[in-house]
């Protein structure tokens, strides 16, 4: 395992491209090592990574996504998320154990929304983990890990995501972020409740109605873009 991590790497660092080290620190910048490989081309290696790993077991497949998740390299963390979103029966056999221990180095928009939606939402909606564990990144001082808890919501209804739609716990997270107006949790924030207007609107509107004058600007005028047009800016 550690000579394919090895090889992984090599793959990687053949496709690094300069000018995305440079996007990277500007779109988001991470304490990670970043090699600079560009999401088509991280398909690339990820297929590379299936076919090499096709006869491991479910078991092997998680090891491996942990270590290269401990390996503090930003495109490894990406690869190991996308690489158990590919394998649904290794996330359905995930424990909460498991489910924290993938959860490391989110200090980023990418990695926190790559883990929140492939890892905790999944999760939670296969009832591996509850609402009370999604409510508890909530309680964090760090606004990345409170991030966590709205865009988990998205796979509970992004039917892209196999969500078909959850408005009662949606809205019970949703409500924990009416007061807090960091901006990446107004964005999470406004991106929860569109997703839920997809496939529940009436719920929403009530949100809407009861929080309006305590929600951000932006919350408000994003989502009411959403539920009159369908389109989140006008």
């Amino acid at each position: 395992m550690k000579h394919l991590i090895l090889d992984i790497l090599a793959s990687l660092e053949d496709l690094a491209d300069p000018k995305r080290i440079e996007f990277a620190k500007t779109s988001y910048p991470t304490q990670m090592r970043v090699i600079g490989v560009t999401n088509p081309n991280l398909k690339i290696v990820l297929k590379e990574l299936k076919a090499q790993t096709r006869d491991y077991t479910e078991e092997e497949k998680l090891r491996l996504a942990k270590k290269m998740i401990q390996k503090d390299v930003f495109e490894l963390q990406q690869l190991a998320y996308e690489y158990l979103d590919s394998n649904k029966k290794v996330l359905k056999s995930l424990t909460k154990n498991d489910v924290e221990e993938l959860g490391k180095n989110l200090d980023n928009w990418v990695s926190v929304d790559y883990y929140a939606a492939l890892v905790v939402g999944f999760s939670w909606r296969e009832r591996l983990i509850g609402i009370e564990r999604i409510k508890k990144y909530f309680t964090s001082d760090d606004f990345w890990i409170r991030r966590i808890a709205l865009v988990a919501t998205v796979s509970l209804n992004q039917k892209a995501r196999g969500g078909t739609g959850d408005s009662e716990q949606t809205l019970e997270i949703c409500k924990l972020a009416v007061d807090d107006h960091q901006d990446m949790i107004n964005k999470a924030l406004s991106w929860a409740l569109r997703e839920l207007a997809k496939v529940d609107k009436d719920p929403v509107i009530g949100f809407m109605e009861k929080y309006k004058n305590r929600l951000n600007r932006r919350v408000v005028r994003e989502v009411t873009s959403k539920l009159e047009t369908g389109r989140k800016n006008v």
